[in-house]
């Protein structure tokens, strides 16, 4: 491993990059990438990749490291790691912490802890509630990727549905708007008729059908209404289900004031799974249909999927085990999500410069992170190198909780190596030394 400064070179790559896929080397000067091609042999470390493909390390701009206040379930120096093992070189984290990441203060306050102990590259969201629209009008842009919208109850206290509130959200904030889209009447009424049914004993099974398609599709709708009638820059995360894709254009992220986002674990699980995986695969926004997976796979081709990400949300493997009312929505799913995607690309439904564009271009265009998410000379070596074999998914587990929803399941690639501001800071199965990450710095 070489410290910042130092000369690396990566030959033999398969480089993929802005819809092409090249063989050859790159060369890490300073922390950035000095060339990208053939590069000569000179003094420095070298990493032979035989092969394997080097992407744009991902920017995963939906995760909850749960710090603070939830530390027993995660925080920013474990979830960092386990997004580093998982190729992830940067994050952007959600703020239903405790307490809320609602005004600039405690914004400030979660980068100056991330700059202690994150692996990785960090941002944070401000959090909107019903009634903190002042501190969204006044927060500093630079020191926000947007603004979080809970558009429907999940984990945490930060609901926002006094109508009023929604139209100063989406009439005052020049920031991004990132919404989680469920309905919560909607929710609420099939709860109850799923009680009267089956009392406590609620089966997993139930949870498509409570958290319904029903429930997505009127809040996306309404989000999206919003933004239309206030020409707001619009991000509706985790979309689940096929019907709610009406709601999205096709084609290049260029231009789009509306977009949209899948989860790996919505690409990868339907609701055949409840049966095996159980509360372990419980999540708000539910996993649906197998039909309803396909088509976001066919989004993610179409472009109507703008970004992919993970939503990791780790929990207890004790919360886990109650019962379905008691148990805990979330799952840990950094360290995984890009050999999840991979298996899309062996089975020929994704390729390997639509999980890059997804994963890494997309959200640095879309957050306007500056040179960061692509491979170009004077960008910041983020980089992961994805080769062929085997990964348990339930083996050699970083996140703080010890448990994943791959358990049981065998990935046909794996992370080779990961290079956050050109440090290795994983390779050969292990966590390595190196300095820790920078806040990301937006363009706007």
């Amino acid at each position: 491993m070489s410290a910042v400064g130092n000369r690396q070179r990566i030959v033999n790559a398969r480089i993929v990059n802005e819809g092409a896929v090249i063989e050859g080397d790159l060369l890490i000067e300073g922390g950035r990438i000095a060339a990208i091609g053939r590069v000569p042999d000179g003094p420095g470390d070298v990493t032979d990749a035989q092969g394997a493909w080097l992407l744009p390390g991902m920017i995963d701009d939906q995760v909850h490291f749960r710090e603070p206040g939830f530390t027993h379930k995660g925080n920013i120096a474990s979830e960092s790691a386990a997004a580093v093992a998982g190729g992830i070189t940067s994050y952007m984290e959600m703020p239903n912490c405790n307490p809320l990441t609602i005004d600039q203060a405690r914004l400030n306050e979660k980068r100056e802890r991330a700059a202690r102990c994150s692996l990785a590259n960090y941002a944070f969201y401000l959090g909107a509630t019903n009634d903190n629209l002042e501190h969204i009008k006044s927060v500093d842009p630079a020191s926000a990727c947007g603004v979080k919208v809970f558009m429907g109850a999940s984990t945490g206290d930060m609901l926002v549905d006094d109508p009023k509130t929604l139209e100063g959200i989406f009439a005052a904030t020049p920031l991004l708007i990132a919404t989680h889209c469920e309905d919560t009447p909607t929710i609420v009424a099939n709860e109850a008729a799923a009680l009267a049914r089956y009392g406590e004993d609620i089966p997993i099974a139930e949870h498509p059908r409570i958290r319904s398609e029903e429930a997505c599709y009127r809040s996306s709708e309404l989000a999206v209404q919003l933004a239309k009638r206030h020409g707001s820059k619009l991000h509706v995360l985790h979309l689940t289900t096929a019907r709610e894709l009406a709601h999205f254009a096709t084609g290049d992220l260029a231009g789009k004031r509306i977009t949209a986002e899948a989860c790996v674990h919505h690409l990868f699980f339907d609701e055949s799974w409840y049966a095996e995986k159980g509360n372990d695969i419980k999540c708000n926004p539910a996993i649906k249909r197998a039909e309803d997976r396909e088509a976001l796979l066919a989004a993610v081709n179409d472009g109507r999927i703008d970004v992919i990400a993970t939503d990791h949300a780790p929990h207890t493997r004790e919360e886990k085990s109650r019962p379905y009312r008691q148990a805990p929505a979330g799952l840990p799913l950094v360290q995984h999500a890009l050999l999840s995607l991979f298996e899309h690309c062996r089975r020929g439904l994704l390729d390997a410069t639509t999980i890059a564009r997804k994963t890494a271009h997309a959200p640095a265009e879309l957050f306007g992170v500056r040179e960061r998410g692509f491979i170009r000379e004077g960008y910041h070596a983020d980089l992961v190198l994805v080769a062929e074999g085997r990964t348990d998914g339930g083996a050699n587990l970083f996140a703080k909780c010890g448990w994943s929803p791959f358990a049981g399941i065998e990935f046909g690639h794996r992370i080779e190596a990961t290079w956050v501001n050109g440090v290795q800071r994983f390779g050969n199965g292990q966590l390595l030394d190196g300095p820790f990450g920078q806040p990301l710095e937006f363009i706007r």
